[in-house]
């Protein structure tokens, strides 16, 4: 069964999930998704993973990330749409992984569908504090991050920005930098979009995004 959870929920005290039936995992129809994400949760270490395909039974991921076969999964479709499962293969910088709990993968895809036309809609992000650069009219300042995705970020300035303000954004490390757009601002808190997207392994990992940051 489907199971629905806030992103900010612990369920660490929760009783164990049984282990996933390995044997049927490839019995159900498995559906190609294009451009998906799913934000992922290991032991240690949590970040935005490309979907390659989803059945009732399990879910295949195409990432890089740091993460062994037994490993736990705590997997984020949306906002409101997790889900859990145990790493059962790793070959060739792809990911099998298989549900505890059998979902309706059809059904499921169509809920995101329609969550993602719905009103104030938004992509999965990762929650970051880091301090970042922005450019405008020749002039650099200090800007806090508060949160990222491959399309935009949410911040935190001195001042108000208006939303539709251009600037240049200097991500963390020194090394990504993004032309961005002001998509709305309410005080000193504010969410960006990046008029070219981060790539896909940019934030598989938030370990490796930080120690890039720190380099």
């Amino acid at each position: 069964m489907l199971r629905c959870s806030h992103p900010c929920a612990d369920e660490l005290g929760a009783p164990h999930p049984q282990k996933p039936a390995t044997t049927e995992r490839r019995s159900s129809e498995r559906h190609l998704t294009i451009c998906r994400i799913a934000r992922v949760r290991g032991p240690n270490d949590i970040g935005l993973w490309r979907i390659r395909n989803i059945s009732d039974d399990g879910i295949m991921f195409a990432a890089e990330a740091a993460t062994s076969v037994g490993d736990e999964l705590e997997i984020w479709l949306s906002d409101s749409i997790s889900l859990r499962g145990e790493v059962v293969w790793i070959k060739n910088g792809l990911c099998g992984v298989a549900f505890y709990d059998k979902i309706d993968a059809a059904g499921t895809l169509q809920a995101l569908a329609s969550e993602q036309v719905a009103e104030r809609h938004r992509a999965l992000r990762l929650p970051i504090e880091a301090d970042a650069i922005i450019t405008l009219r020749d002039n650099s300042y200090p800007i806090d991050l508060v949160d990222i995705s491959h399309r935009g970020a949410g911040f935190r300035f001195a001042v108000m920005l208006e939303p539709g303000t251009e600037l240049n954004l200097l991500l963390p490390g020194g090394e990504l930098t993004r032309r961005a757009v002001v998509r709305w601002s309410e005080g000193n808190r504010g969410g960006l979009w990046f008029v070219q997207p981060l790539g896909s392994s940019d934030l598989e990992s938030m370990a490796r995004f930080r120690e890039n940051m720190t380099q």
